[in-house]
């Protein structure tokens, strides 16, 4: 019975999980693949636990250093001529074997070094950076997996597009050809719709190939080719609702939020950290010093027999560097430069941090704008089709007026879709130039696709 239970179970699971791939995955699921399995942001996230040891090691400038030293020695002397000389004997005695063996243990504990003070504020510093590229790695994250979504979603709108324009011209080119063959009209109206068919079919092959290679783009982040994406069911209508609505307010918000600045404005302060740890070595250091020895045959290889000896010590030791063939001040210099390098870089950052979320506002704003505009248009085009048909059957319209209106529907659906999703995309690169990006960002934009 329970073996019977468990073959149950497995067959549920199977169900469960083909039926779960058969669904199509939207945007979040996608995302939270790529969070397990894109190679960047693991690479990224491997950094950012390396550099967390760096406060470790910072901090181990202020803690005591102990070493233990051991030594074993076996000395042979031969005394022979010296004796002989001082007894006036023609025999050398035999040579005289000296052991000796010696343990040494030395704490010393730092009570002032600038050099080290100066290394632990630069830890610190490189934390912070550390956590703002990590940041930087996720937004990254979120805006890579957004446009491979939408690059296969527009793909895919590009084969559909084609499949509805090649069945439609396929129906008129059937139907061309019985009006031809009744009389009805001319052989021209045919030959158009059989042009429109066999260049509607090279557009779909094209378009097919395009959707595999954005898949394949897609599969390299998340690791599994993606079948089936959700796009979206309708055009939502809350495009206008942006956390700022003017463009200067994203700017403040950007020159105060964003991460790649605050990468900058880190590496500026360690650059001003590294001028003053170099300088910090014209400073003295002192240094609390214990040690104890045990030493045995101490002396034995000058007096023929050693002494044993235990000593202990504890001290202040002071080092004061007078002069060091002037690379403490070559080295001050480099430093210089390089923070001034690390200056102008920040400010060039600045700026282009400035252009680039003026740029992302305006695309958003006009992207809110298009998308509307094409709205509207798609309502006049299928009028416009609906209306060419009926003109049709009455005979005041041909057969390419009915496959130009349709081939103007279809085109209207195709860039409305693709406005859409520019502007879903404009949206998520405004909020990461504003340092606003994360996953409740995302979990909105996937909403507006979703509902």
């Amino acid at each position: 019975m329970k073996f019977l239970q468990l073959i149950f179970a497995t067959l549920i699971g199977a169900l469960s999980l083909s039926i779960s791939t058969l669904q199509a995955a939207d945007l979040m699921s996608i995302y939270q693949e790529a969070l397990a399995q894109d190679s960047q942001y693991r690479s990224a996230r491997a950094a950012y636990q390396a550099t967390q040891e760096k406060l470790v090691q910072g901090r181990a400038g202020f803690l005591p250093t102990i070493t233990l030293t051991g030594s074993r020695t076996v000395q042979e002397v031969n005394a022979g001529s010296l004796i002989s000389s001082a007894t006036n004997s023609n025999i050398d005695p035999a040579p005289v074997t000296i052991q000796s063996r010696g343990v040494t243990i030395t704490a010393t504990q730092p009570l002032f070094r600038m050099e080290n003070i100066m290394i632990y504020q630069q830890s610190k510093t490189e934390i912070s950076r550390a956590d703002a590229q990590f940041i930087v790695a996720g937004q990254d994250l979120i805006l890579r997996v957004a446009q491979a979504y939408f690059d296969v979603l527009d793909a895919q709108i590009d084969v559909e597009v084609a499949e509805a324009q090649k069945t439609a011209i396929l129906k008129q080119l059937e139907q061309a050809k019985r009006n031809f063959e009744v009389g009805v009209s001319t052989i021209v109206d045919t030959n158009e719709a059989q042009a429109r068919h066999d260049l509607t079919a090279s557009q779909e092959i094209a378009a097919r190939n395009a959707l595999e290679i954005r898949k394949r783009t897609l599969q390299g982040i998340i690791d599994r080719f993606p079948d089936n994406l959700m796009s979206a069911k309708e055009i939502a209508s809350d495009l206008d609702k942006l956390t700022y609505a003017v463009m200067d307010e994203w700017v403040h918000a950007a020159e105060e939020k964003n991460f790649a600045l605050k990468i900058q404005q880190a590496a500026y302060e360690i650059a001003s950290q590294e001028v003053k740890r170099i300088w910090s070595q014209h400073y003295p250091t002192v240094d609390l010093v214990a040690q104890y020895s045990d030493q045995t045959g101490v002396g034995g290889a000058i007096t023929g027999r050693g002494i044993d000896l235990i000593s202990k010590s504890i001290g202040v030791q002071l080092n004061v560097p007078l002069f060091q063939g002037f690379s403490v001040q070559s080295r001050v210099r480099e430093a210089l430069a390089n923070q001034n390098r690390a200056l102008h870089d920040l400010e060039t950052i600045r700026r282009n941090i400035t252009l680039q979320t003026r740029q992302q506002f305006l695309n958003v704003t006009n992207g809110i704008a298009q998308v509307k505009a094409l709205k509207q248009a798609l309502i006049s085009s299928q009028s416009q089709l609906d209306s060419t048909m009926l003109g049709q059957e009455v005979g005041v319209r041909t057969e390419v007026d009915v496959l130009n209106a349709q081939q103007q529907l279809y085109s209207a659906k195709r860039d409305l879709a693709k406005a859409y999703h520019g502007y879903l995309m404009s949206r998520l690169r405004l909020s990461a130039e504003a340092g606003e990006l994360d996953e409740d960002t995302l979990i909105r934009i996937n909403a507006m696709l979703t509902k």
